[in-house]
């Protein structure tokens, strides 16, 4: 009996001690899963990548960014290349800047001309000038109030009138003006007589500037700049009305510079600096080129010259600064003094009358003549005519000249000071 007792007190102890450890270990198993899911969880926020990872991760951002880099160093170095390579490129970006340059002078140019009440051309207005057509040049003839019968004797001979003076500028694109300021009393009998004949022929440029003997350089100043501002030009030529000109041949030998930046063509002199009082081309600042009996610089003779488009620009940029000598060949070539400017002197912009007309038979036709001891053709109004017939190319020769005009490479470029 008692066997028994202890038999099943045994199993019960035994059967109990197997609930409880059944118990614990079903709880363990859970709690186990539970801390195993917690720590999972717990690792993919905070624990760092490992090193191996990062490190990849690393290398293939550095090796994106060096591919990158070599695309961006490649292109930089092929665009650089094309440029070097391709001077047209570059000069197309400076182009397009000296262009806006060019117009923004243009503006400011119109802007003083209507602010300062000036009488220039009705062809002047402010659209024309920014959409700048272009020529091959400007001739600007020189004249007085008392020169009529000079004007007329250039109509009637080497200056194409009215229709014929508009196909040139139209088709061969030379624009030809009689230049001309105004009295010292604006609106009188002089300028009205002016303005009859600017209404019968329509071939004046009318510029801010009073007319005077001793204001010439002042007058060359204001024609270059109002010209250039009115006219988008290779070249700006300047010739006195009392000289014969070969407007064709002109066209013809100026063509031969368009590639040059910076010219001024001419015939060459360097006089002596006159110090004394009451003589023809006396100079009152003969002390600033040294001692008494010296030259001048080199620079052209007045009768005629022609400067590139650059040069205009710098005359008509620096106006206000550019000193003005008495006799006004010589306070051009003062201007480009100091300047990269190539002085070519060219002998057939300054042929006698006596001479022209065996050169034109050998072939070798002169671009202007005239009489040096007149400082321009002796009683041109008169003579004019006969020089045209012994010297003149012909008009068949302006007709046929080959002068369309082609844009300059080499873009202009600015000079101020």
């Amino acid at each position: 009996m008692s066997l028994k007792h202890h038999h099943h007190r045994g199993v019960g102890v035994e059967m109990s001690s197997g609930s409880k450890s059944f118990v614990t270990k079903k709880w363990t198993f859970l709690l186990c899963i539970g801390f195993f899911c917690a720590g999972t969880l717990f690792s993919d926020r905070m624990w760092p990548e490992p090193e191996s990872n990062v490190a990849s991760r690393e290398a293939a951002s550095d090796e994106r960014l060096h591919l990158v880099s070599e695309d961006c160093d490649s292109s930089k170095k092929t665009s650089l290349g094309e440029v070097y390579k391709s001077p047209d490129a570059t000069q197309t970006l400076d182009k397009t800047i000296s262009t806006l340059e060019m117009e923004l002078a243009a503006a400011k140019a119109a802007q003083e001309s209507i602010v300062n009440g000036s009488p220039v051309s009705d062809e002047f207005n402010l659209p024309e000038t920014v959409t700048k057509r272009k020529y091959l040049m400007v001739v600007g003839i020189n004249t007085a109030f008392n020169s009529r019968k000079r004007r007329d004797s250039v109509r009637a001979t080497w200056m194409p009138p009215g229709e014929e003076r508009k196909k040139l500028e139209e088709e061969k694109g030379i624009v030809m003006r009689f230049v001309i300021g105004h009295s010292a009393t604006p609106g009188g009998i002089l300028d009205r007589a002016i303005q009859a004949e600017e209404s019968k022929h329509g071939d004046f440029l009318r510029l801010d500037h009073v007319e005077g003997y001793l204001e010439l350089s002042a007058k060359t100043k204001s024609y270059f700049s109002t010209a250039f501002a009115l006219w988008d030009a290779d070249f700006y030529v300047k010739v006195d009305d009392d000289v014969h000109v070969n407007i064709a041949t002109l066209g013809a030998e100026l063509a031969r510079y368009r590639m040059k930046p910076r010219v001024y063509i001419g015939c060459m002199k360097s006089g002596p600096v006159l110090a004394q009082k009451g003589v023809r081309y006396h100079e009152p600042e003969y002390w600033k080129f040294g001692e008494e009996g010296n030259k001048y610089f080199r620079h052209a003779t007045g009768q005629l010259y022609a400067i590139s488009r650059e040069l205009a620009s710098y005359i008509s940029i620096n106006q206000n600064v550019l000193h003005k000598y008495v006799n006004e060949d010589v306070s051009l070539g003062s201007w480009f003094l100091g300047l990269d400017v190539e002085h070519v002197d060219d002998r057939r912009l300054c042929c006698g009358t006596t001479d022209c007309e065996w050169k034109a038979q050998a072939g070798n036709m002169c671009v202007a003549s005239f009489d040096w001891s007149c400082s321009g053709i002796c009683r041109s109004a008169d003579r004019m005519k006969d020089v045209h017939r012994r010297c003149g190319e012909g008009r068949d020769a302006l007709l046929a000249a080959s002068l369309r005009r082609r844009r300059r490479e080499k873009p202009a470029q600015q000079f101020v000071v």
